[in-house]
């Protein structure tokens, strides 16, 4: 069963460690994550973007598959499932009429009131059928599906604006921006987080669980594979897995994950493929990939969020 990630949220904040969003694309890529968070005992909010949602035949189709798999597959630790980067209210409503139990209304290309506003439209609604809103303020720089935002107009998080924003909306949750970037290449020079910036939102609201978006590391071993076996992503880089860890210190309470599992999951596929040039049952393929993807969320997990099974 489906919970909304309010708890797992509150006891984040309170341990100070950060509860995994990992975005899902397809049943093996689902069957991953699952299998990886009961093994470690870890809450988990699986994340779905637009264009996720509609690669998997719409977001009714996608809840009734996860909600099947949570009963089928025996998984004990609470599940929530989440859209991600809703860019209207229809959206966030077909979701959450739809199944999911969690919703991100994304008003960042907005006017401050005018993201106010929507904000809170979804937040009315999903309030009273018991589902949980994420909001975002600030710009993150990146593409993420359709969301493209040049890093020249990236723009951080105000933490007087932020602290306005919850209490006029009664949102559950903030994602904020600090530095971090949708995608593979999310730096060109040394990575940078505003710490401070993030010390002062989390004192201002002190309650209120903070997102971080674009979070992937992008690890340079699987850039280095995915070249090996005829990728061409050169010059990569993510998130030090060490900032992180610092950011869940000052109020991250949600870690968002995507960009690394598509490494993992591509660069054992190109691995495999380039090995058995016979092999054309996709399951041969894709059994490894997905076991490439489960070993990518134990270590994000363990190594990465700070969590104790």
């Amino acid at each position: 069963m489906l919970v909304n990630a309010t708890e797992m949220l509150i006891k984040a904040r309170d341990g100070h460690y950060g509860v995994p969003q990992f975005n899902i694309n397809n049943l093996e890529w689902t069957k991953a994550v699952l299998t990886a968070c009961e093994e470690m005992k870890s809450p988990v909010i699986l994340g779905v973007s637009e264009g996720a949602g509609k690669y998997m035949t719409g977001f009714k189709t996608v809840a009734a598959m996860v909600d099947a798999m949570v009963d089928s597959m025996g998984i004990t630790v609470p599940v929530a499932l989440h859209l991600d980067h809703g860019g209207d209210f229809e959206i966030c409503k077909a979701c959450i009429d739809g199944g999911f139990t969690s919703v991100m209304i994304d008003g960042s290309k907005h006017e401050f009131e005018e993201n106010i506003a929507l904000t809170k439209q979804v937040v009315e609604y999903a309030h009273a059928h018991g589902v949980v809103v994420e909001a975002e303020l600030g710009k993150l720089a990146g593409v993420e599906d359709n969301i493209s935002v040049d890093a020249r107009s990236a723009t951080f998080t105000d933490p007087a604006e932020a602290a306005e924003f919850v209490e006029r909306t009664g949102v559950d949750s903030l994602a904020i921006a600090i530095g971090t970037s949708h995608g593979a290449y999310k730096f060109k020079g040394e990575p940078y987080l505003d710490f401070e910036r993030l010390q002062e939102i989390h004192r201002l609201i002190p309650d209120t669980p903070l997102v971080l978006h674009g979070a992937s590391t992008v690890l340079p071993e699987f850039v280095a594979r995915c070249n090996e076996y005829g990728g061409q992503i050169p010059g990569a880089q993510g998130v030090p897995e060490e900032m992180i860890r610092a950011a869940t210190k000052y109020g991250i309470c949600k870690v968002n994950i995507d960009t690394d599992l598509r490494l993992a999951m591509t660069a054992e596929i190109r691995r495999y493929l380039t090995e058995h040039p016979a092999d054309f049952d996709p399951r041969k393929y894709l059994g490894p990939a997905r076991d490439a993807i489960r070993r990518m969320v134990s270590h994000k997990i363990t190594d990465v969020l700070g969590w104790k099974k």
